[in-house]
């Protein structure tokens, strides 16, 4: 039901804007055609959620939506970090999202600014992280707590069957009459991931417990509210017909 009122919230705002919007470009001399019905263009793109493609649709010049899939692996070095402990992070990213692109200067003979939109919408999230802490020095840490070793930490994040709502900003102009550049910045609210950790090897203990501190290190990234947070950046191309 949360996940229901959530997609109906943004759903009627896109309508509200929608709206609002028809009412200014009656005045400006423009008319609903059915034909917007159809999509009118396409891009391609590519972040920190993967990469991939949206369908576009443009109701006037003011609001328009976007289908888009971003999925596929992306891996970033010493990315998560949980008081000084940095695991590299191996991103499995399954996005599906519709998004409501406002332009507050649609109309614009200004074609950059005309490309300027605030994103709002909806994503089904289903992405996993799979966690590795190593170490140069024959050490790593653990819910504060040192350790000899042979092996390393892996574990997985993961965000899994999630609605999530998203907001975003935006660019992006047109180079000429079909094709053009975009980017965004935004981020979803996830709410907490599921976290699991496993030590891999022998590890000896200078001042603690390693299956105790695993534990507490998993719920450590539980609770920390950051993490209720994907952050999202991605930039592309796109195409109008």
């Amino acid at each position: 039901m949360k996940a229901l009122r959530t997609v109906l919230a943004v759903s009627l705002l896109a309508t509200a804007g929608t709206a609002m919007a028809d009412t200014s470009v009656v005045h400006d001399g423009y008319a609903f055609d059915q034909n917007q019905l159809i999509p009118s263009g396409a891009r391609l793109e590519v972040g920190t959620t993967g990469y991939g493609g949206a369908l576009l649709w443009t109701a006037n010049p003011y609001v328009g939506l976007a289908l888009g899939y971003n999925g596929g692996d992306i891996s970033w070095n010493d990315d998560l970090s949980i008081d000084g402990t940095k695991y590299d992070v191996d991103m499995e990213n399954n996005n599906v999202y519709l998004n409501a692109e406002l332009r507050p200067w649609g109309a614009s003979t200004n074609r950059w600014a005309q490309g300027v939109y605030v994103a709002a919408g909806v994503a089904y999230i289903d992405n996993d992280y799979d966690l590795t802490q190593r170490s140069s020095d024959g050490e790593v840490t653990l819910n504060g707590n040192k350790y000899l070793y042979d092996g390393s930490i892996n574990g997985q994040l993961s965000y899994k069957n999630d609605i999530a709502p998203y907001l975003g900003l935006g660019w992006a102009p047109k180079i000429n009459k079909n094709w053009g550049v975009f980017g965004e910045i935004g981020a979803y609210y996830t709410g907490n991931p599921d976290v699991q950790l496993d030590k891999d090897g022998k590890f000896i203990g200078l001042n603690g417990n390693a299956t105790a501190d695993l534990r507490a290190e998993e719920q450590k990234i539980r609770e920390d509210d950051k993490y209720q947070w994907m952050p999202v950046g991605k930039v592309g191309v796109s195409y109008h017909w």
